[in-house]
């Protein structure tokens, strides 16, 4: 893994945990205080993660095709 998978990884769980524990009347994480911020990072969060680690964007096509000629991807 990269780094780049590592940070988007630990931050997409860090805001679905603060987002949860809000929304279940917990303390969330001093970090993000406000629920509207909680739910704005989510959202955020997961369109970052999903569009990094999909082949939406022209480069990327073009990557999982090279994968794909080279027998490293299913």
């Amino acid at each position: 893994m990269d780094k780049g998978t590592i940070v988007r990884t630990v931050v997409l769980v860090i805001v679905w945990i603060n987002m949860l524990l809000s929304n279940y009347g917990l303390q969330p994480i001093p970090v993000v205080s406000e629920d509207v911020i909680a739910e704005i990072l989510a959202g955020v969060v997961t369109i970052w993660t999903w569009f990094k680690n999909n082949y939406v964007t022209v480069k990327g096509k073009q990557q999982k095709q090279v994968l794909q000629q080279n027998q490293l991807t299913k």
